[in-house]
């Protein structure tokens, strides 16, 4: 018992000491003690509270006094302070009443402040907003003005740089749905007008091809005059009043090519200065802008072979004039310019690989074209300013770049088809010559008319200069004619074999053989059907063969003038020679055997109307009428043949040859014709008047013979041809 007691003070001691919240342990602790152990706590703290009270009860008797006398104070004080609460509630009602105009105006100030700070962050908001909205309106007029390229440059700014500070707001919101819509609507714009641009090119290609042809073709004038000038004139050495008309010509043309290259100067268009590029580069910019340059450059490559293929394409009709092969070349050539443009202002849109195989694909239709419609032209100046149009064509492409060689060689298939329009022309105009022609020699009254029929035709004769007037021309009307034809034919065949970039050698060789094509087979035909024509009698086929030799003779006068055109040497080149020779002799040949075949039947009309009695008693005494007139004829026509003005020597020997053969085959065929006649199966009798009347014809024909119709015969020898005859008459007579 004595060992719980300083047990229950040291919890008495815990319990004064520590904190109500832990003094449940310290309590338990009681009751866990010995049995009663609580009974005795609860009389142990009764007497500790009983000890506390009489220290409180001391401490309040030790401090009574002060207490009485603070309440004897505070009775004192307490008048004064009912005074003072009067006085605090007087002041505090009216610091109220002064204060609620301060709560208001506080209220106000705080309603304004929180007014500015709104102000103050709308400000700054919109400062921010601003630039996008600024923007926003620059697009929009950009958009309007059609600044496509612009405006999407300022999208791009929109999107990257304004756009993402103002993101949390609605408006921007809109903004970003509608750009794409933009976008498309950019898109769409630029390719409405690249497609306008597309059509309004394909209706002007052909005035920028037509100006670029025109500026070609005369800065290749211009060149050629120069040329042409500083050379020596066509034919100067042999044609001497040509040659002045043409240096005249020369000096005009290049007077007149310097004006006009002083006139063009000044404005030298180009295809920029005729279209409008901006729609192409626009489109390409905004296509490359958003990423789509590849569907941009497909898209115009696809379209324009289109347009390529709708160029080419030709009218039907275009061959009938040379406006409609201007405006197909002027046509392709404004496409290839306008091709060759964008290739040089632009990157990728055009490549120079893109436009080879275009114009590799456009030549072969271009040629395929020109050699269609070329076959349907008969007219040889329409074919020569088809060849002029071809090489401006070829020229100006070549100047662009564009390879033209099968162009030019395009050229030499035109030429031969040049030179058979011209041969059907000029087989016309000999046609024409020869109708008109009298087949007589030309008569000269004076020196004037002589000098005139000279400087058209190169005719030397010694003999016939120291004759006096009037005198005659061996050769007829025809030969200065077609002599003069012939170099015009030359000429024809010269313009078209000129600007054709080949050597003068080369224009000298086809000069050569499109002249020996007129020869051999133009002319000659010509002759051969004029020969053949019934009313050229026997004196016009003598004049025939007197001409065809005097043509002859000129051609070497004609090698000598090609050479002379083109500056060629006869002598250091291996040029082609004229085959005049040849053909002007089948023409004599011709016309000799005409002249054999036309007495033949002159003989066998006489013979025909021959009417021997074959019963007759006795013969007429005379030879018969027929026969009689036969050997007139006959001898009238040696005698023209005698008396043609042979005043060469040449010339003599060829008439007295013909003259003398076609006298021999007279004889041979008027012996064969009555020889058959005495020996006709027909005749079962004949009498002896009738053979001394037969012997009668016999006689003259041997006295015709043996009279020298035509001098030259050597002897008896064209008595021969009757011998025959002779025998049999004689026979007959001796039968009898």
């Amino acid at each position: 018992m004595a060992e719980s007691l300083p047990e229950h003070d040291r919890i008495l001691q815990e319990i004064e000491s520590t904190d109500t919240a832990c003094v449940g342990p310290t309590l338990r602790s009681v009751y866990d003690d010995q049995p009663n152990a609580h009974q005795r706590f609860m009389e142990k703290l009764d007497a500790c509270i009983r000890n506390h009270d009489r220290e409180i009860e001391k401490m309040c008797n030790f401090h009574h006094q002060g207490f009485v006398d603070a309440i004897t104070e505070l009775l004192k004080v307490r008048a004064d302070a009912e005074k003072l609460k009067v006085q605090v509630t007087d002041t505090n009602r009216r610091l109220q009443d002064a204060g609620k105009e301060v709560i208001a105006q506080t209220e106000e100030i705080i309603r304004c402040r929180v007014q500015q700070r709104n102000i103050t962050t709308v400000v700054e908001k919109l400062q921010l907003c601003l630039p996008v909205l600024e923007m926003y309106s620059k697009l929009k007029e950009q958009m309007k003005v059609k600044r496509y390229y612009s405006a999407l440059k300022t999208m791009e700014q929109l999107e990257n740089l304004y756009l993402p500070r103002v993101s949390q707001y609605r408006f921007c919101q809109i903004m970003i749905e509608n750009l794409p819509k933009l976008r498309e609507e950019i898109k769409e714009i630029s390719m409405s007008d690249l497609k306008d641009f597309l059509e309004s090119i394909r209706k002007h290609s052909d005035r920028i091809g037509e100006t670029a042809m025109k500026q070609a073709q005369q800065q290749k004038t211009f060149s050629t005059t120069l040329q042409k000038h500083h050379n020596v004139n066509y034919g100067r050495n042999m044609h001497l009043g040509r040659s002045r008309i043409l240096e005249s010509r020369n000096e005009m043309t290049l007077k007149r090519t310097f004006e006009e290259d002083d006139e063009h100067d000044e404005e030298v268009l180009t295809a920029q200065d005729l279209v409008d590029f901006s729609p192409v580069y626009r489109c390409l910019h905004i296509y490359s802008v958003l990423g789509d340059g590849e569907i941009f450059e497909n898209y115009y490559r696809k379209q324009r072979r289109k347009q390529a293929r709708l160029v080419l394409q030709p009218q039907s009709s275009m061959h009938e004039t040379v406006e409609g092969y201007r405006r197909y070349f002027s046509q392709i050539v404004g496409f290839f310019v306008v091709e060759d443009h964008i290739l040089h202002v632009t990157q990728g849109l055009v490549t120079r690989t893109y436009t080879d195989e275009l114009w590799n694909m456009a030549l072969s239709k271009i040629i395929a074209v020109l050699r269609t419609h070329s076959s349907y032209c008969n007219d040889p100046d329409l074919v020569l300013e088809l060849k002029n149009l071809i090489v401006v064509f070829a020229d100006t492409l070549q100047g662009y770049g564009f390879p033209v060689n099968r162009l030019f060689d395009l050229l030499f298939e035109i030429r031969d088809q040049y030179n058979e329009t011209l041969l059907k022309k000029w087989s016309g105009l000999f046609r024409d010559i020869f109708e008109a022609d009298n087949y007589s020699p030309i008569p000269v009254a004076n020196e004037e008319e002589y000098k005139i029929v000279i400087s058209k035709f190169p005719f030397q004769d010694s003999e016939l200069d120291k004759q006096c007037f009037p005198k005659k021309l061996p050769m007829s009307q025809s030969v200065p004619q077609i002599y003069i034809q012939v170099k015009e034919f030359i000429y024809a065949s010269l313009k078209f074999s000129e600007s054709l970039h080949r050597s003068s050698t080369e224009i000298d060789d086809m000069l050569r053989k499109s002249t020996n094509l007129l020869l051999t087979r133009t002319l000659s035909s010509c002759l051969q059907n004029l020969i053949k024509k019934p009313h050229i009698g026997l004196t016009e086929l003598v004049q025939i063969i007197i001409n065809t030799t005097h043509l002859e003779l000129a051609c070497k006068y004609l090698e000598d003038f090609i050479s002379n055109i083109t500056n060629i040497s006869q002598v250091t080149v291996h040029t082609a020679r004229l085959y005049g020779l040849s053909t002007f002799k089948d023409a004599r040949h011709a016309a000799e055997g005409e002249i054999y075949t036309k007495l033949n039947q002159k003989i066998d009309e006489f013979i025909q109307i021959a009417d021997y009695d074959w019963t007759m008693s006795e013969s007429d005494g005379r030879a018969s009428g027929y026969l009689m007139d036969l050997i007139n004829f006959l001898r009238s026509t040696f005698q023209v043949f005698t008396h043609l003005p042979n005043n060469n020597n040449d010339h003599a020997a060829m008439s007295g040859k013909v003259a003398q053969t076609a006298c021999m085959s007279a004889c041979q065929h008027l012996s064969t014709s009555l020889m058959q006649m005495l020996l006709d199966t027909e005749l079962k009798q004949i009498s002896m008047g009738a053979i001394q009347q037969f012997n009668l014809d016999v006689i003259q024909c041997e006295l015709f013979a043996s009279s020298e119709p035509v001098p030259g015969f050597q002897g008896d020898t064209l008595q021969l041809a009757f011998i025959d005859l002779r025998q049999e008459t004689t026979y007959k007579a001796v039968k009898f």
